[in-house]
């Protein structure tokens, strides 16, 4: 094929990429979704053109127009990407932090609301042979701590029982949220109350049985970071619930949907607390390991989260942080950047 025949057939294909080039350029938001795939597959099949003409045509007018045009596409391309790795490293080292950190007196009272019970329900049926009973029969406590409470963490594979307790653990996380979102906060003090109270219950058979030794040995390594992150979660319900209620100086529909933003963020920053938490009682809770190597393990993974989201949280709410994505409070010293700018093309090398 001739120089003017290939460029008569590649014409419109090279004129479309760089109309969207430009356009990317100004404000990748005025793309949309399909214009953005379109950009790359042009940029993908103009260096396929780039290529063909440095080998076989070899017309240094037009290698010189294509490679501006391949060059500037790559740029707004891999650019874009640059700055989709920079949102992600925003919204764990600012975003979710800020957001957790701004929920810290909800966060709180979700801890009491959890942890209070566990404690009253321990305490009463230790002391409460009665009650004790009534909670279940004897046979079955013995069985419970005998047979079926160790087996749990260890009568399946390490990666199945990962996979199995870190989705349940994330369901528990979106049901404290919806709950707290439909009962103005209720249904999360439901949670809350009763997993504590199931807690307290557990152990009370376990105490009275004499393992409370080995109860806390298979409690403590994963629950540290579990339960924390439950209360977590379900705080994030209460505070769902209290923007309607207590709206404050914004009305009701704003309020929820700022709070709506930034439990969006929570929610999804505590899957990365629970998959840590899933890792560590699928394959080391119920593994052959030393008692004070597991419940060290457990302790130092949970005092470095939470110091990483009390740390981090405090640098956020200092910089106006606070953890909804797509908008924050502005301060002149701030770096002109949005807590999770929009979805971005990555384009393969």
């Amino acid at each position: 094929m001739d120089i003017d025949g290939y460029i008569a057939t590649n014409e419109a294909t090279w004129q479309r990429l760089a109309e969207l080039t430009n356009r990317a350029r100004l404000s990748v938001r005025t793309l949309e979704p399909e214009d953005l795939e379109e950009l790359v597959q042009l940029y993908q099949r103009t260096s396929s053109h780039l290529s063909y003409v440095r080998t076989y045509l070899r017309e240094p007018a037009l290698v010189n127009r294509l490679t501006g045009l391949v060059a500037g596409a790559n740029g707004v391309i891999y650019g874009r990407r640059r700055a989709t790795w920079d949102a992600l490293v925003r919204f764990f080292t600012l975003t979710y932090p800020g957001a957790v950190y701004h929920y810290r007196r909800f966060v709180a009272v979700a801890a009491l609301l959890f942890f209070g019970p566990a404690l009253v329900m321990g305490v009463w049926l230790v002391n409460d042979p009665d009650a004790l009973d009534e909670s279940a029969s004897k046979r079955d406590r013995i069985v419970y701590v005998e047979d079926l409470f160790e087996s749990y963490y260890s009568d399946r594979p390490s990666a199945q029982f990962f996979t199995e307790v870190t989705v349940n653990n994330i369901r528990v996380a979106f049901l404290a949220f919806a709950l707290g979102t439909v009962t103005l906060g209720l249904g999360a003090v439901w949670l809350l109350v009763l997993n504590g109270s199931y807690l307290g219950v557990v152990a009370s058979w376990m105490i009275t049985e004499g393992d409370a030794g080995r109860f806390f040995a298979f409690i403590v390594p994963h629950g540290a970071l579990e339960l924390t992150a439950i209360v977590i979660a379900g705080a994030t319900g209460l505070a769902m619930g209290w923007s309607v209620i207590a709206p404050g100086d914004r009305n009701r529909g704003e309020a929820f949907g700022e709070e709506g933003l930034r439990a969006v963020t929570i929610v999804l920053g505590l899957m990365t607390m629970f998959a840590l938490a899933g890792l560590v009682e699928g394959f080391i809770t119920g593994s052959g390991l030393p008692t004070w190597a597991r419940v060290g393990i457990g302790v130092l993974l949970w005092i470095v989260y939470v110091g990483y989201l009390v740390s981090q949280g405090r640098i956020a709410a200092s910089r106006g942080v606070t953890g909804t994505i797509g908008r924050r409070r502005r301060r002149w010293e701030d770096e002109p950047l949005q807590d999770l700018p929009v979805a971005t093309v990555v384009a393969p090398r």
